[in-house]
Protein backbone atom coordinates (compact mmCIF):
# COMPACT_ATOMS: atom_id res chain seq x y z
CA UNK A 1 0.00 0.00 0.00
CA UNK A 2 0.99 3.62 -0.53
CA UNK A 3 0.95 5.70 2.65
CA UNK A 4 1.18 9.44 3.41
CA UNK A 5 2.12 10.18 7.04
CA UNK A 6 1.22 13.45 8.75
CA UNK A 7 2.42 14.43 12.21
CA UNK A 8 5.19 15.61 14.48
CA UNK A 9 7.61 14.52 17.18
CA UNK A 10 7.86 10.97 18.56
CA UNK A 11 4.49 9.66 17.37
CA UNK A 12 5.29 10.88 13.84
CA UNK A 13 8.71 9.24 13.74
CA UNK A 14 7.51 5.96 15.26
CA UNK A 15 4.65 5.65 12.78
CA UNK A 16 7.14 6.24 9.96
CA UNK A 17 9.48 3.55 11.27
CA UNK A 18 6.65 1.08 11.86
CA UNK A 19 5.27 1.67 8.36
CA UNK A 20 8.69 1.14 6.78
CA UNK A 21 9.13 -2.06 8.78
CA UNK A 22 5.77 -3.27 7.46
CA UNK A 23 7.14 -3.16 3.89
CA UNK A 24 4.49 -0.68 2.81
CA UNK A 25 5.56 2.35 0.78
CA UNK A 26 5.65 5.87 2.23
CA UNK A 27 4.97 8.16 -0.75
CA UNK A 28 4.88 11.41 1.21
CA UNK A 29 5.28 12.97 4.65
CA UNK A 30 4.00 16.25 6.07
CA UNK A 31 5.62 17.70 9.18
CA UNK A 32 3.94 20.09 11.60
CA UNK A 33 6.55 22.85 11.25
CA UNK A 34 5.06 23.53 7.81
CA UNK A 35 1.89 24.62 9.62
CA UNK A 36 3.26 26.20 12.80
CA UNK A 37 6.09 28.32 11.32
CA UNK A 38 5.77 30.92 8.54
CA UNK A 39 7.47 29.76 5.32
CA UNK A 40 9.90 32.72 5.33
CA UNK A 41 11.21 31.89 8.82
CA UNK A 42 11.05 28.14 8.24
CA UNK A 43 13.32 28.50 5.19
CA UNK A 44 16.13 29.91 7.35
CA UNK A 45 15.38 27.61 10.29
CA UNK A 46 15.70 24.56 8.06
CA UNK A 47 19.12 25.77 6.92
CA UNK A 48 20.66 26.99 10.17
CA UNK A 49 18.72 25.17 12.91
CA UNK A 50 16.81 22.22 11.43
CA UNK A 51 14.34 20.53 13.77
CA UNK A 52 14.41 16.87 14.76
CA UNK A 53 11.59 15.96 12.38
CA UNK A 54 13.35 17.44 9.33
CA UNK A 55 16.66 15.78 10.19
CA UNK A 56 14.85 12.46 10.64
CA UNK A 57 13.01 12.76 7.32
CA UNK A 58 16.21 13.65 5.47
CA UNK A 59 18.03 10.67 6.98
CA UNK A 60 15.39 8.38 5.48
CA UNK A 61 15.22 10.34 2.19
CA UNK A 62 11.45 10.64 2.35
CA UNK A 63 9.40 12.82 0.02
CA UNK A 64 8.26 15.89 1.95
CA UNK A 65 4.99 17.56 1.02
CA UNK A 66 5.25 21.36 1.02
CA UNK A 67 2.03 23.10 2.03
CA UNK A 68 0.72 25.51 4.69
CA UNK A 69 -2.10 23.30 5.97
CA UNK A 70 -3.59 19.84 5.57
CA UNK A 71 -6.69 21.64 4.32
CA UNK A 72 -4.84 23.78 1.74
CA UNK A 73 -5.09 23.47 -2.04
CA UNK A 74 -1.38 22.63 -2.15
CA UNK A 75 -1.82 19.65 0.15
CA UNK A 76 -4.95 18.50 -1.71
CA UNK A 77 -3.12 18.58 -5.06
CA UNK A 78 -0.10 16.77 -3.60
CA UNK A 79 -2.31 13.98 -2.23
CA UNK A 80 -4.14 13.66 -5.56
CA UNK A 81 -0.82 13.30 -7.37
CA UNK A 82 0.59 10.74 -4.90
CA UNK A 83 -2.69 8.76 -4.93
CA UNK A 84 -2.24 7.10 -1.49
CA UNK A 85 -4.23 4.21 -0.12
CA UNK A 86 -4.04 5.67 3.41
CA UNK A 87 -3.23 8.97 5.10
CA UNK A 88 -1.84 8.11 8.53
CA UNK A 89 -1.92 10.82 11.22
CA UNK A 90 0.22 10.86 14.37
CA UNK A 91 -0.20 14.03 16.47
CA UNK A 92 -1.68 17.05 14.72
CA UNK A 93 -3.20 20.39 15.70
CA UNK A 94 -5.53 21.02 12.77
CA UNK A 95 -9.00 19.63 12.23
CA UNK A 96 -9.08 17.73 8.93
CA UNK A 97 -11.85 18.76 6.54
CA UNK A 98 -14.01 16.23 4.72
CA UNK A 99 -12.44 16.64 1.21
CA UNK A 100 -9.02 15.68 2.61
CA UNK A 101 -10.34 12.86 4.80
CA UNK A 102 -12.02 11.26 1.79
CA UNK A 103 -9.07 11.52 -0.62
CA UNK A 104 -7.22 8.23 0.15
CA UNK A 105 -8.54 5.03 -1.43
CA UNK A 106 -8.98 3.25 1.92
CA UNK A 107 -9.21 6.10 4.42
CA UNK A 108 -7.54 8.59 6.71
CA UNK A 109 -6.43 6.92 9.95
CA UNK A 110 -5.47 8.67 13.17
CA UNK A 111 -3.39 7.22 16.00
CA UNK A 112 -4.77 8.58 19.29
CA UNK A 113 -2.89 7.87 22.55
CA UNK A 114 -5.81 6.69 24.67
CA UNK A 115 -8.38 3.91 24.72
CA UNK A 116 -11.13 5.66 22.80
CA UNK A 117 -13.86 6.65 23.34
CA UNK A 118 -12.27 7.62 26.67
CA UNK A 119 -9.91 10.57 26.89
CA UNK A 120 -10.62 12.26 23.62
CA UNK A 121 -8.73 15.52 23.26
CA UNK A 122 -5.17 16.87 23.10
CA UNK A 123 -3.56 15.79 26.39
CA UNK A 124 -4.36 12.17 27.25
CA UNK A 125 -0.80 11.44 28.46
CA UNK A 126 -1.20 14.00 31.24
CA UNK A 127 -4.87 13.48 31.98
CA UNK A 128 -4.76 9.72 32.63
CA UNK A 129 -1.97 10.16 35.18
CA UNK A 130 -3.66 13.12 36.85
CA UNK A 131 -6.86 11.07 37.15
CA UNK A 132 -5.09 8.05 38.66
CA UNK A 133 -5.90 5.66 35.81
CA UNK A 134 -4.22 2.24 35.90
CA UNK A 135 -4.15 1.78 32.13
CA UNK A 136 -4.32 3.71 28.89
CA UNK A 137 -3.47 2.71 25.34
CA UNK A 138 -3.38 3.65 21.69
CA UNK A 139 -6.28 3.64 19.27
CA UNK A 140 -6.12 3.63 15.48
CA UNK A 141 -9.40 4.95 14.14
CA UNK A 142 -10.86 6.20 10.89
CA UNK A 143 -11.07 9.97 10.94
CA UNK A 144 -14.29 11.89 10.46
CA UNK A 145 -15.02 15.62 10.65
CA UNK A 146 -15.06 15.60 14.46
CA UNK A 147 -12.15 15.05 16.85
CA UNK A 148 -11.33 11.47 17.89
CA UNK A 149 -14.84 10.19 17.17
CA UNK A 150 -14.38 7.95 14.12
CA UNK A 151 -14.83 4.15 14.03
CA UNK A 152 -12.13 2.14 15.83
CA UNK A 153 -9.86 -0.13 13.79
CA UNK A 154 -7.24 -1.30 16.30
CA UNK A 155 -6.39 -0.83 19.97
CA UNK A 156 -3.67 -1.84 22.40
CA UNK A 157 -3.77 -1.44 26.17
CA UNK A 158 -0.77 0.02 28.03
CA UNK A 159 -0.39 -0.21 31.83
CA UNK A 160 0.29 2.97 33.79
CA UNK A 161 2.65 2.82 36.76
CA UNK A 162 1.11 5.05 39.44
CA UNK A 163 2.54 5.90 42.87
CA UNK A 164 5.32 8.26 43.93
CA UNK A 165 7.90 6.75 41.54
CA UNK A 166 5.39 6.08 38.77
CA UNK A 167 5.10 7.11 35.14
CA UNK A 168 5.53 10.71 34.11
CA UNK A 169 3.73 12.31 31.20
CA UNK A 170 6.89 11.94 29.13
CA UNK A 171 7.55 8.29 30.03
CA UNK A 172 3.95 7.40 29.21
CA UNK A 173 4.22 9.21 25.88
CA UNK A 174 7.33 7.14 25.08
CA UNK A 175 5.42 3.93 25.89
CA UNK A 176 2.54 4.93 23.61
CA UNK A 177 4.81 5.91 20.72
CA UNK A 178 6.77 2.65 20.92
CA UNK A 179 3.48 0.73 20.99
CA UNK A 180 2.29 2.66 17.92
CA UNK A 181 5.41 1.60 16.01
CA UNK A 182 4.79 -2.04 16.93
CA UNK A 183 1.07 -2.01 16.18
CA UNK A 184 0.96 -0.07 12.90
CA UNK A 185 2.59 -2.96 11.02
CA UNK A 186 -0.05 -5.35 12.40
CA UNK A 187 -2.84 -2.97 11.43
CA UNK A 188 -1.57 -2.43 7.88
CA UNK A 189 -1.14 -6.18 7.43
CA UNK A 190 -4.70 -6.75 8.60
CA UNK A 191 -6.00 -4.09 6.19
CA UNK A 192 -4.05 -5.72 3.34
CA UNK A 193 -5.76 -9.00 4.17
CA UNK A 194 -9.19 -7.38 4.54
CA UNK A 195 -9.50 -8.51 8.15
CA UNK A 196 -10.59 -5.20 9.72
CA UNK A 197 -14.18 -4.36 10.67
CA UNK A 198 -14.48 -0.74 11.93
CA UNK A 199 -16.29 -0.52 15.27
CA UNK A 200 -18.44 2.50 16.03
CA UNK A 201 -17.51 4.32 19.24
CA UNK A 202 -20.04 4.17 22.07
CA UNK A 203 -20.85 7.79 22.87
CA UNK A 204 -22.21 7.14 26.36
CA UNK A 205 -18.78 5.78 27.33
CA UNK A 206 -16.87 8.74 25.90
CA UNK A 207 -14.97 11.46 27.73
CA UNK A 208 -13.25 14.58 26.44
CA UNK A 209 -10.54 16.68 28.08
CA UNK A 210 -9.44 20.05 26.63
CA UNK A 211 -6.00 21.61 26.63
CA UNK A 212 -4.31 21.86 30.03
CA UNK A 213 -5.34 25.21 31.51
CA UNK A 214 -3.81 27.54 34.09
CA UNK A 215 -6.14 26.05 36.70
CA UNK A 216 -4.88 22.53 35.98
CA UNK A 217 -1.26 23.37 36.83
CA UNK A 218 -1.99 24.86 40.26
CA UNK A 219 -1.35 22.60 43.26
CA UNK A 220 -4.44 22.19 45.42
CA UNK A 221 -3.26 21.23 48.90
CA UNK A 222 -6.77 20.10 49.84
CA UNK A 223 -5.92 17.03 47.75
CA UNK A 224 -3.92 14.05 48.97
CA UNK A 225 -0.17 13.65 48.60
CA UNK A 226 -0.84 10.92 46.00
CA UNK A 227 -2.99 13.27 43.93
CA UNK A 228 -0.48 16.12 44.17
CA UNK A 229 2.33 13.75 43.19
CA UNK A 230 0.26 12.56 40.21
CA UNK A 231 -0.10 16.15 39.03
CA UNK A 232 3.66 16.76 39.25
CA UNK A 233 4.42 13.52 37.37
CA UNK A 234 1.81 14.21 34.70
CA UNK A 235 3.31 17.63 33.94
CA UNK A 236 6.91 16.42 34.21
CA UNK A 237 9.31 17.54 31.42
CA UNK A 238 6.68 19.74 29.77
CA UNK A 239 5.20 22.10 32.30
CA UNK A 240 6.02 23.08 35.89
CA UNK A 241 3.35 23.10 38.57
CA UNK A 242 2.70 26.23 40.63
CA UNK A 243 1.72 27.07 44.19
CA UNK A 244 -0.74 29.94 44.59
CA UNK A 245 0.41 32.33 47.32
CA UNK A 246 -1.41 35.59 47.94
CA UNK A 247 -1.44 37.42 44.58
CA UNK A 248 1.41 35.56 42.94
CA UNK A 249 2.49 32.04 41.97
CA UNK A 250 5.55 30.06 42.97
CA UNK A 251 6.99 27.65 40.42
CA UNK A 252 7.80 24.23 41.87
CA UNK A 253 10.95 22.34 40.90
CA UNK A 254 10.95 19.47 43.40
CA UNK A 255 8.45 18.12 45.90
CA UNK A 256 8.70 15.25 48.39
CA UNK A 257 6.22 13.99 50.96
CA UNK A 258 6.74 12.93 54.56
CA UNK A 259 4.61 11.57 57.38
CA UNK A 260 3.36 14.26 59.72
CA UNK A 261 5.11 13.29 62.97
CA UNK A 262 4.99 16.79 64.44
CA UNK A 263 2.32 18.50 66.50
CA UNK A 264 0.71 19.76 63.30
CA UNK A 265 -2.43 17.82 62.42
CA UNK A 266 -5.40 18.58 60.22
CA UNK A 267 -7.83 18.78 63.12
CA UNK A 268 -6.07 22.02 64.10
CA UNK A 269 -4.37 23.09 60.89
CA UNK A 270 -5.81 23.46 57.39
CA UNK A 271 -4.37 21.89 54.22
CA UNK A 272 -2.18 24.42 52.42
CA UNK A 273 -0.79 25.77 55.69
CA UNK A 274 2.90 26.70 55.50
CA UNK A 275 4.35 25.01 58.55
CA UNK A 276 7.91 26.16 58.05
CA UNK A 277 9.97 28.02 55.46
CA UNK A 278 13.41 29.25 54.57
CA UNK A 279 14.72 31.19 51.56
CA UNK A 280 14.52 28.18 49.23
CA UNK A 281 12.10 25.69 50.79
CA UNK A 282 8.52 25.41 52.05
CA UNK A 283 6.97 22.73 54.25
CA UNK A 284 3.21 22.62 53.53
CA UNK A 285 0.41 20.50 54.96
CA UNK A 286 -1.59 18.36 52.51
CA UNK A 287 -5.18 17.13 52.56
CA UNK A 288 -4.20 13.68 53.85
CA UNK A 289 -2.13 15.11 56.73
CA UNK A 290 1.24 14.65 55.02
CA UNK A 291 3.95 17.27 54.86
CA UNK A 292 5.08 18.38 51.42
CA UNK A 293 8.69 19.58 51.32
CA UNK A 294 8.94 21.87 48.28
CA UNK A 295 12.32 23.01 46.99
CA UNK A 296 13.67 24.96 44.03
CA UNK A 297 10.93 27.57 44.23
CA UNK A 298 10.87 30.65 42.03
CA UNK A 299 8.36 33.46 41.56
CA UNK A 300 6.43 33.31 38.31
CA UNK A 301 7.41 35.96 35.78
CA UNK A 302 10.22 37.29 33.62
CA UNK A 303 12.35 38.37 36.59
CA UNK A 304 11.12 35.64 38.93
CA UNK A 305 14.50 34.15 39.77
CA UNK A 306 15.94 37.53 40.66
CA UNK A 307 13.15 38.52 43.03
CA UNK A 308 12.54 35.08 44.58
CA UNK A 309 15.00 35.47 47.54
CA UNK A 310 13.46 38.85 48.38
CA UNK A 311 9.90 37.52 48.05
CA UNK A 312 10.60 34.41 50.15
CA UNK A 313 12.27 36.47 52.88
CA UNK A 314 9.69 39.23 53.26
CA UNK A 315 6.35 38.02 51.86
CA UNK A 316 6.18 34.31 52.69
CA UNK A 317 5.57 33.42 56.32
CA UNK A 318 4.90 30.29 58.36
CA UNK A 319 1.16 30.28 58.97
CA UNK A 320 0.25 31.50 55.48
CA UNK A 321 -2.28 29.41 53.54
CA UNK A 322 -1.45 28.48 49.95
CA UNK A 323 -4.69 28.70 47.96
Amino acid sequence: MKIIIVGYDKMFSNLILGTLESQNKIVGVFRHERVSIHPFFLFFKDIFAPGKDLSFLKSLKLNEIKARSVNSKEFYKAVLKLNPDIILVGSWSEKFKKPIIELPKIGTINCHPSLLPKYRGPNPYMRVIMNGEKETGITFHLMDENLDTGPILWQRKIPIVQGFAGDTGESLKNKCCIAAREEIAKLLNAINNEMIIPIKQIEKESSYYPQISEKDILIDFDKTSQQINALIRALSSWQPAYIPHRNTFLKVKNIRFFENKTKFHTDKYKPGLILKKNKKTLWVLTGDDKIAKITGLSVFGKFGRLITPFYMSFFVKAGDICR
